[in-house]
């Protein structure tokens, strides 16, 4: 039987002006911006529309803003087809939230807590992140352990075959990099982020994210969720919330999580949310699936129409 997957981008996929045509053209995306305005206390849609650039990429801003894009395209589709959903890092809780195991209010506060909390342990523990292009899971795990003599380092994201970012301290980091050349990557890039994540620099972050998820109400989810630690569906709601605060130290499976999906029965990857980041992701992991994305007004009426 064929099934749809439905993927959320995580951060890094924002771009000033997104949400602004959605919610110009259909009512019911600018009650979303509208409510989490609200539920935050201070305009997000305004970031989101209108920048600064350097405002929107900070991650406190960056992940409910995200987020907010995505839950309001996912309402706008009402989609009945959904067999599953993933969302890489931040993304997970877009994918939560399809799946009806935290309420959107919730959620939105819950991201701009885990923003804030990553942005701040970034800042109290400053490290960086890499790209590597062109060698294997094995290979990595090898660059990495070699690596640790010269500080933290560890995988990141398994983003998909032969693309992985590792992240730690600086000094792991580039150590990591060096090896990764010598081994012979095709590529090797640092990045420009704001913190070490996926890493155990972001263990304060992890740590007050507990606090935060305790008082937050987790249901079980009504549809399959694929979650970043395990690259397994999860449904219950108590590995959810272990889950998620497991999530901010360890690495996101996302190339597993999206074979797992097309071996449980994906043919259709559907991205909702900013950019075609994931779209990518999976065309190069699965390439027997059609695979398709919705961010903009334009997108959503094409769908309509079809």
């Amino acid at each position: 039987m064929m099934k749809t997957a439905y993927i959320f981008p995580g951060q890094g996929s924002q771009y000033v002006g997104m949400g602004k045509d959605l919610c110009e053209q259909f009512l019911e995306a600018k009650n979303y911006f509208d409510e989490a305005d609200s539920a935050l206390g201070f305009s997000l849609s305004t970031i989101c529309f209108n920048g600064p650039e350097d405002e929107l990429k900070q991650t406190k801003n960056t992940q409910p803003a995200i987020f907010l894009h995505s839950i309001a395209l996912w309402n706008l589709l009402k989609p009945t087809d959904a067999a599953m959903t993933a969302g890489h890092s931040l993304g997970e809780y877009s994918a939560l939230v399809a799946a009806e195991a935290i309420s959107f209010r919730d959620a939105i506060k819950l991201v701009r807590s885990r923003g804030e909390l990553m942005q701040k342990a970034g800042e109290e523990n400053p490290g960086t992140m890499a790209a590597i292009v062109g060698l294997d899971t094995n290979a990595i795990n090898e660059v990495t352990k070699a690596a640790q003599a010269s500080g933290i380092v560890q995988a990141a994201n398994f983003n998909s075959p032969g693309q992985i970012v590792i992240s730690g301290s600086v000094t792991g980091v580039r150590k990591a990099m060096e090896l990764a050349k010598e081994r012979g990557a095709k590529l090797v890039k640092e990045l420009v982020v704001s913190g070490a994540f996926h890493s155990p620099l972001m263990q304060s972050a992890k740590d007050a994210l507990h606090q935060a998820l305790d008082k937050v109400t987790v249901n079980d989810a009504k549809i399959p969720v694929y979650a970043n630690v395990t690259a397994k569906p999860v449904r219950k709601a108590s590995e959810i919330r272990t889950l998620l605060f497991e999530q901010v130290t360890s690495a996101v499976r996302w190339e597993d999580s999206v074979k797992q999906m097309a071996s449980d029965g994906a043919t259709k990857f559907i991205e909702l949310g900013p950019g075609k980041v994931l779209q990518g992701l999976v065309k190069r992991t699965v390439l027997t699936v059609e695979v398709i994305g919705f961010d903009k007004a334009g997108d959503m009426k094409a769908a309509v129409t079809a």
